[in-house]
């Protein structure tokens, strides 16, 4: 499979490194010095986007016209998600986006869903997170903390919105503290405190290669499919 990065980063680099050990080809790479509209499309199988939130949809559309299946890890686009997916259906494109590719942060999702959905029955406690990654990163809450939280409110009757620990914070809103720190990949908790004690999940990402990982086999599922689809698709 020959793949384009768009963006060639500490991530792209790490996605580079699993897909090589894959027996993949890495045909382009996009960053300040290489920009998009140099790549040869026709040199590409599936574009993996790494980049920030104000480029991602215009890198979307770009592969969409070009024919490719984009994989997109980029995150803080979403509110522009309705547009993107009038965009896959008009341009007959292949889209695959996530919060977060790790497999094990997926896991964590799920334990997270059900967790929710078991604390619904006790009122007493009260859900907060915090979420810690490297100084570099630009979004605040993360991802993997917003779709954390969005899932909390589906399963939790109490909530209905989510706050970062800054901003004024109701009974019905699930406080993130966002922190940022060097050389940290990324570590995500969910606390339900009481008066009595309390319960925590926790995941901690060791290295990036767990979102490498994750990306690559995320293009290996897109290849030859049309649609939208996410990483549930791609654990199921």
């Amino acid at each position: 499979m020959k793949i384009g990065l768009i963006g060639y980063g500490k991530m792209g680099q790490a996605i580079e490194t699993i897909a090589l050990e894959r027996g993949h080809e890495i045909t382009a790479r996009v960053n300040r010095d290489h920009p998009i509209h140099e790549v040869n499309w026709e040199d590409v199988d599936v574009a993996i986007e790494f980049t920030q939130p104000d480029l991602a949809v215009q890198h979307m559309e770009i592969c969409m016209k070009n024919h490719t299946p984009i994989v997109v890890g980029t995150t803080a686009w979403q509110q522009d998600l309705p547009k993107v997916n009038q965009l896959v259906s008009d341009l007959n494109g292949s889209l695959l986006h996530a919060s977060n590719f790790s497999v094990g942060v997926n896991i964590f999702f799920e334990i997270n869903r059900k967790l929710a959905e078991i604390m619904n029955r006790h009122p007493e406690y009260t859900v907060s997170m915090k979420e810690i990654h490297h100084v570099q990163k630009l979004d605040a809450p993360s991802g993997t903390a917003v779709s954390l939280a969005n899932d909390i409110i589906v399963e939790h009757e109490q909530y209905t919105h989510w706050q970062l620990v800054a901003e004024h914070v109701s009974n019905q809103s699930i406080s993130i503290n966002a922190l940022r720190e060097p050389n940290v990949p990324g570590t995500h908790e969910v606390s339900y405190t009481s008066e009595i004690d309390t319960i925590r999940i926790e995941h901690i990402a060791h290295n990036r290669k767990g979102f490498a990982l994750g990306a690559v086999l995320a293009a290996e599922f897109l290849m030859g499919k049309k649609g939208v689809y996410t990483m549930k698709d791609v654990l199921k």
